[in-house]
């Protein structure tokens, strides 16, 4: 079997969700493990997967993604084995390197499901990086995590087609007085304070709106608004605001008479996306009579996996990155190593 350059495999690292009621409050534990989030408030959560059968959309579209991503591997003649590992649910990162060790795999590749930096989108898979390394031990391989992709083309021009879609639900009437809103996940003010790869605060602030604006001019949009969602912290901590649902209010007392949402912030379609905007949102704009359209995720569309093939490539043959910001792209470091002293 041979493998392209000096790598073995190909990790692809996400976030996890339950798949079933019974896994609900254990999937919600481990992700607020060490946060102080108070019990009331996991079974607040908690609710919200129930309403969907206990399961959550993201693992079964992370495994469409990944075999959309085999195929591409192949289609591009490379012998790339592709494994899947979590950092919150099975198949938990730790296991999966564990059986990335037993399989004789020595240095891999890691795809982590964010665009961003910051610690949530990036800070925070590195330390998944380390942590599954230090539970393996000496047989551990060495992780080499590929660079943040939030003004990658092939994601830019995804998003911009799903605007499109989105606007092409509306009736002809409502699409031409829609406001686009893009979404992305909100965190708190403090964390977003911390310094991104070029030594300047608010990174992944930063880059979202910086996609915003790239996937407007992509779809030939000119108005728009960048908006937060899905903010899980006590009151008296500041997070990026305004919220998602605020905001409709905001627009509705401005005349406006129609909106189309894109998540431009999440991969594929988390809880938050199909709890926050296809029920929360879209109640709210149903109840201010506003017309509402919801754009899918990037990760639906194919050019998704080639976007995965583009970055190893690149990383493997020392190209260029293909990017449509001046805004740097950081992330790419081994072993769980932070991009700068002090990032993030």
């Amino acid at each position: 079997m041979s493998y392209p350059g000096s790598y073995d495999a190909l990790l692809y690292l996400s976030f996890g969700g339950p798949e079933g009621p019974e896994e609900v409050r254990p999937f919600l534990e481990n992700v607020t493990r060490g946060r102080g989030v108070p019990p009331q408030r996991l079974d607040e959560v908690a609710e919200h997967y129930h309403h969907f059968g206990g399961v959550s959309p993201i693992t079964r579209l992370n495994r469409d993604i990944m075999a959309r991503l085999g195929t591409e591997l192949a289609d591009r003649g490379m012998d790339l084995p592709v494994y899947f590992g979590n950092r919150n649910w099975h198949p938990l990162v730790e296991d999966t390197v564990g059986r990335m060790a037993d399989d004789g795999v020595r240095r891999a590749l890691v795809f982590a499901t964010s665009a961003w930096g910051g610690y949530s989108g990036c800070k925070q898979y590195h330390e998944d990086i380390a942590r599954a390394r230090e539970a393996v031990g000496d047989r551990a391989p060495d992780l080499v995590k590929l660079r943040q992709f939030y003004d990658h083309p092939l994601f830019v021009h995804a998003n911009a087609d799903a605007v499109r879609r989105a606007y092409a639900e509306l009736d002809t009437s409502s699409r031409e007085q829609a406001r686009l809103v893009f979404t992305a996940h909100s965190v708190p003010l403090k964390a977003d304070e911390q310094p991104g790869a070029d030594g300047s605060p608010w990174w992944y602030f930063r880059q979202v709106h910086e996609t915003a604006r790239l996937v407007a001019e992509a779809a030939g949009v000119d108005g728009y608004d960048v908006v937060w969602q899905s903010r899980s912290g006590p009151p008296s901590v500041p997070w990026l605001e305004p919220d998602i649902v605020d905001h409709l209010d905001e627009l509705h007392a401005q005349g406006v008479g129609a909106v189309v949402t894109s998540p431009i912030g999440f991969v594929s379609d988390h809880l938050e996306v199909v709890w926050d905007l296809d029920n929360e949102a879209r109640q709210k704009a149903e109840e201010l009579g506003i017309g509402f359209a919801r754009a899918d995720t990037a990760g639906t569309d194919p050019r998704f996996a080639r976007m995965i093939v583009d970055l190893v490539t690149e990383h493997l043959d020392g190209q260029e990155p293909r990017k449509l910001s001046a805004l740097a792209s950081a992330g790419c470091t081994t072993n769980g190593e932070p991009c700068a002293p002090g990032s993030c």
